[in-house]
């Protein structure tokens, strides 16, 4: 996890892994003024990276070593409410992974509970 946490474009949103375990992650994306789009609620955007890169953390704790590659090659983000002054919380589970593709499933929250965006990604895994 401190791995994950360390890339610059994670450290850059304010991205953080909170809890990674087998076939699931756990993301926060910390609320922040500068993601808000004209309007004053939070870019979909930084939503669409953080469901994206929750992918990430629980695709990697199914795997004994990291793969060469990993890369999202299908992102679908349902949005279902707008946020203005809460952190987001992702929660990723790993609904199948084979050799070379993973599936994902990701639901995105406030703090206080309230559904924000669903995702379901697909990425390749080259070993």
């Amino acid at each position: 996890m401190k791995t994950l946490n360390g890339e610059a474009f994670l450290r850059w949103m304010g991205l953080r892994f909170e809890q990674v375990r087998f076939g699931y992650a756990r993301l926060r994306l910390p609320h922040r003024r500068r993601l808000h789009q004209g309007d004053g609620v939070l870019h979909g955007g930084a939503i669409a990276s953080a469901i994206d890169t929750a992918v990430i953390g629980a695709i990697l704790s199914t795997m004994s070593k990291r793969p060469r590659r990993l890369a999202t090659i299908d992102l679908h983000v349902h949005y279902l409410d707008a946020v203005a002054d809460e952190d987001i919380v992702t929660e990723a589970r790993v609904r199948r992974r084979g050799k070379t593709v993973a599936f994902v499933e990701v639901d995105a929250r406030t703090d206080s509970g309230r559904e924000v965006a669903h995702g379901e990604v697909s990425c390749r895994v080259n070993l």
